[in-house]
């Protein structure tokens, strides 16, 4: 067994001594890359690309400073405008408290007209009320007294009627013919 370990030891060793790294002009890869690489950034060095990259970048972050300037001046008109409308809510407001204020006045006053009308009506009525049970006591008092007069008239008549004659009536007539002929 120690004889093969030995045998994949020196097969190991030897290998790696059979695969050298490949060269060109004594130079190996890593070298001719790192070349490659210096070479490569000369030329964008050369062409100036880090310069157009950078003016890229600065135009670039000037178009998004334009558009942060822009969203603040929108922000700030924003909040203009937002101000301006809650002064004229708020103002609204006043305007609505002062109209209801308004209209609760006048509803007052109305009330208190409408009460004082009631009580004038009531007042009105009762008088007219009144007049017409005077006017009604005037027409019953004018109507016993005409039954009356109607009742003295009748009871004259009869006792005249009764008392005198026709020999009575001629110096009544005559005394009231002698009286008209005075006057």
């Amino acid at each position: 067994m120690v004889d093969l370990t030995l045998f994949f030891v020196e097969a190991a060793h030897g290998a790696a001594e059979a695969h050298a790294e490949p060269t060109a002009l004594g130079l190996n890869a890593t070298v001719w890359v790192s070349l490659a690489m210096l070479l490569f950034l000369a030329i964008l060095a050369w062409k100036k690309v880090p310069a157009l990259i950078g003016k890229m970048l600065d135009d670039k972050i000037a178009g998004i400073r334009a558009q942060l300037d822009e969203a603040a001046t929108l922000r700030t008109e924003a909040e203009a405008l937002r101000n301006e409308y809650a002064a004229k809510l708020a103002a609204l407001d006043g305007e609505a408290a002062v109209i209801r204020a308004r209209a609760e006045e006048e509803a007052a006053g109305l009330v208190a007209k409408t009460e004082a009308d009631a009580k004038d009506l009531v007042a009105r009525r009762q008088r007219m009320a009144e007049d017409r049970i005077a006017a009604a006591e005037r027409a019953a008092i004018a109507d016993v007294r005409a039954t009356a007069s109607r009742a003295a008239v009748a009871a004259a008549t009869g006792l005249i009627a009764e008392r005198l004659d026709g020999s009575a009536d001629k110096p009544l007539i005559d005394r009231a013919i002698s009286e008209l002929g005075r006057a």
